[in-house]
Parts: structure tokens; sequence; C-alpha cells
């Protein structure tokens, strides 16, 4: 053992344990070789971990890096809330701080603020809006095992599919199988919630998860894609997995805040 690196297990999007999207935060002094943090990502066995270092560049307060049990990904919303989560509350960094920005390789400079949810305990996430078009994918559409009413796609991999209602998301069985010859792309099934505003289940198993538990990129493509069908640029959304979990959206100009709870289930340390 050469290293023992400071290591946070993170439900994302819950209030209490056994909820909303894990995610493990590693605060480290400097990066570890790119094979190394995906050895790690495999050994943890979560959605993702995120990794972050101090940002030295000026352009934001730490740096931040997400990788998958099989390869780094281009962005996570649940992992850097996470992180958010673990620098205001749990690091020496974060007293008296009420945000965290962090520069990203692929996907600029994200940003968490304290928030009002859950008695003080939540957080807001700042992402890219992530712009859709109609498109057409039968391909996908016939695996999903229900015909979706149509579908909205993005150039990053981002297929939002349109449902009558939250029980006929909830009835979905894809053929995931199927879905992972179509490469690593999200696969989104949404419609109007029961309870919240919106609904969704997504599912990409192209990038090892064959259903992701609350997934804040794909919240990140719902945002602007609800807003112009609701007609207003705030609801709530819950993701229908297992787990489950609740989040409020906000479109503001070319960022979707994600709002929601953190709650921090094991703390110890990483050793290498």
């Amino acid at each position: 053992m050469t290293q023992s690196i400071p290591y946070w297990h993170v439900d994302a999007f819950s209030a209490k344990p056994f909820g909303g999207n894990q995610a493990a935060v590693m605060v480290m002094d400097e990066w570890l070789p790119d094979e190394m943090l995906v050895a790690i990502g495999g050994e943890n066995l979560f959605a993702e971990t995120a990794f972050v270092i101090p940002d030295a560049s000026g352009e934001a307060d730490w740096e931040l890096r997400w990788c998958t049990p099989t390869y780094e990904i281009a962005l996570c919303g649940h992992a850097t809330l996470a992180s958010g989560h673990v620098l205001l509350s749990h690091h020496e960094w974060g007293k008296g701080r009420d945000r965290v920005t962090f520069r990203t390789r692929k996907s600029g400079v994200l940003e968490v603020r304290r928030d009002g949810v859950a008695d003080g305990g939540g957080y807001a996430l700042a992402l890219p809006a992530i712009a859709t078009e109609p498109a057409e994918h039968p391909d996908a559409a016939a695996l999903m095992g229900t015909e979706p009413q149509s579908i909205h796609r993005s150039e990053l991999g981002y297929n939002i599919m349109l449902y009558r209602n939250e029980a006929e998301v909830r009835a979905l069985t894809p053929d995931n199988r199927g879905l992972e010859k179509l490469g690593a792309d999200q696969f989104i099934a949404t419609a109007p919630g029961e309870k919240s505003d919106i609904a969704s289940r997504v599912f990409v198993p192209g990038g090892g998860v064959d259903e992701d538990s609350v997934t804040g990129s794909a919240h990140a493509a719902l945002t602007p894609y609800w807003a112009a069908k609701l007609g207003r640029n705030a609801f709530t959304a819950h993701q229908a997995s297992e787990r489950g979990g609740d989040l409020t959206l906000r479109l503001e100009g070319e960022r979707a805040w994600l709002g929601g709870p953190c709650v921090t289930v094991v703390e110890g340390r990483f050793l290498l």
C-alpha cells in the first residue's frame, strides 16, 4: 500500500440510504494514470466513480472526472452532485462555502450549490441543457418492448422516447442485449408523472448499465424537452427505477438546474 485516498459512498438524489443513485467520490492531490482511474471504477462497481483534484488553472475550484466500471465518460450528473455534497459538507475546503465549481474535460465548467431541498440538506446542480430534435430510431423503438409515441434525439447520444403515461413507462421490459448493440447511447423512456410532473426510466446497456437508478445527464436533456411541452421552465421529476429518485428541474438559459438531496452512507480510505 503506497497511497491512502479519502473516499465517500454517496446516494445522490435521495434523502435516505438505499435510494437514489450510488456514486463513489475520491478527493486526490493529483491525477493517477488513466488506466488506474478506470480500474478503481471497476473495483467500486457503481455506475460512476467521481475523481476530483484542486484546479490549478483558476477556471474552477476543482477538476472533475468520472469513470464507469469500464471506461471514462464525458458527463455524469449524479456523481457531480455527490462530489458537490462531499466537498461542501464533508471536506475541510467547503467550510463556509455555498457553491463549488468543477472544470471538466468535455462538459465545460459545472456548478453545485447548496439548496433548500430536504430541509436544507439539498443541492442544485447546473448542467449544460441538451437539445434534442424529432427523429426516427426504429431499431431502438422495437427493442423497448412497447413502441413510443415519438422519439427526440441528440447528436450526443440521448434518445428521449415519449409514452402515454407513467404506468406504461414502468411496465417496459426492453431488450437490453439488443440495445447494447446500438452503442453507448442513453435510451430515456418518459411520460407525464403520477405524483410528479414527469416520470422516466433510463437504459444504457451499451455503457455497462442496463438500467440506471437516477440519471442527471438524462435530465439535462429532459429539462428543455419537457419545458417546451409543459410551457414552463420549472417542474418536478421522478425516475422510476428500482431505487427511485426525485428531482426538481429548472431551465435557465442554456443550463439545466437539477435539484435534490444527498446522503453519505460510507466514509473511509481507498488504499492503493
